[in-house]
């Protein structure tokens, strides 16, 4: 499922290390995979790894939730796409799909919020202005898009009524 105006990020592949023995991929490497294709995200705005050493400020995750939904195993193809649900002047508020490559069904979805981060102090501080023009400029893209149900979810077991 494409998304109209989200941005899509750079694809990857299962590794064989990558694979537990339940012989699909473990959810670590979920996070990992999320992980690398933020990094192309934030390259894509400035604020990746040249924008660190530049600065000496960057992004720290905040919270994060995973729902796994189909499993994928050795050597599947990913691609991954990205949504900006909310920005203000130190945070954003995201949303990462990541789908098999060839057969394009929904295998997780990644939510989180960043910080972003003074590395001297380690404390919060507002983005500069041209990253945060960037952000907000695609914030007004993406605020056009449907909000993902997984979105601002709560981890709870469903207990179904006896009546």
């Amino acid at each position: 499922m494409q998304l109209d105006n989200a941005l899509e990020l750079p694809s990857a592949r299962v590794l064989p290390e990558w694979i537990d023995y339940n012989g699909h991929m473990n959810v670590a490497y979920y996070v990992l995979a999320f992980d690398k294709a933020l990094d192309r995200f934030c390259d894509s705005i400035d604020i990746g790894a040249d924008y660190v050493r530049r600065t000496n400020q960057s992004i720290f995750t905040l919270e994060m939730h995973v729902h796994y939904v189909q499993e994928v195993i050795e050597g599947d193809p990913l691609r991954f796409s990205f949504q900006l649900l909310d920005a203000d002047e130190k945070r954003f508020h995201y949303f990462m799909r990541m789908y098999h490559g060839e057969n394009d069904y929904l295998a997780a979805t990644c939510e989180q919020i960043a910080l972003h981060v003074d590395l001297g102090s380690r404390k919060t501080t507002p983005f500069p202005a041209e990253p945060f023009g960037r952000l907000t400029a695609l914030l007004q893209d993406h605020v056009r898009l449907p909000r993902p149900a997984q979105a601002g979810s709560v981890i709870a077991i469903s207990r179904r009524s006896s009546k």
